[in-house]
């Protein structure tokens, strides 16, 4: 992992830390919230989430040559490490896929066209998509997009598209999994929160320790159980 890499890394994890956003849906907005809520009134639309969190990671908006680059660039922005999970562990795409099909439908054409534009700057000045491209130089693209000297923006600027994907990963890494990312509490592991337990008592809340009671749990767990 480049220095880069690491400094970009450390920035997501401690932005998430110190936002104190991992907890519960923490960096979800509200918007997403509700709308999962929503997703909840039908069993089928309550079944296509839940496959969507377990399965191949797109589909319910990207196509499979955007999610592919959606996921390498993710994994540019939090790349995995030995040990240190990453945006494809936790699986950032799925959770960034569900949400264009839900809460950020507004975006759908934020992202195609973000999308694009970053194809043709790639292919413009390295003759290559940017998921052909070698860790090192997709790291000079997703640089290039940040201090606004990648061409071929319009709408939305390079910088508007570099932050908007750069809040999603986090998003994706450390919220609740019931929005379709933070898979297997990877995000939620790396930063060592306790994930959103019932039972926090008034002692638990002021310690500055670990939280050592019990095992990771997510909004799913505590959902009531269905009446038959």
């Amino acid at each position: 992992m480049s220095k880069h890499d690491e400094a970009r890394r450390a920035f997501l994890i401690g932005a998430a830390v110190g936002a104190g956003a991992v907890a519960g849906k923490g960096l979800v907005p509200e918007a997403l919230a509700q709308t999962h809520e929503q997703h909840k009134a039908t069993d089928a639309q309550a079944t296509t989430a839940q496959s969507h969190a377990h399965g191949s990671g797109h589909g319910a908006f990207l196509n499979d040559d955007d999610a592919a680059t959606v996921e390498a660039f993710t994994e540019r922005l939090m790349p995995g490490a030995p040990g240190k999970p990453g945006a494809r562990d936790a699986g950032v795409l799925n959770y960034i896929d569900l949400a264009l099909s839900g809460a950020y439908q507004d975006l759908q054409d934020f992202y195609r066209r973000g999308l694009t534009s970053l194809d043709a700057y790639c292919r413009k000045t390295y003759n290559a998509s940017f998921v052909k491209l070698d860790a090192p130089r997709q790291g000079e693209v997703i640089m290039a997009l940040e201090q606004n000297k990648a061409t071929e923006f319009t709408w939305p600027s390079a910088p508007a598209f570099f932050n908007t994907m750069r809040t999603h990963t986090m998003e994706g890494m450390f919220a609740d999994p019931i929005y379709g990312g933070n898979k297997d509490f990877a995000g939620w592991r790396l930063v060592g929160f306790p994930g959103a337990h019932p039972a926090f008592t008034p002692a638990d809340m002021q310690s500055k320790e670990a939280f050592a009671g019990g095992a990771l749990i997510g909004l799913q767990a505590q959902a009531p159980a269905r009446r038959t």
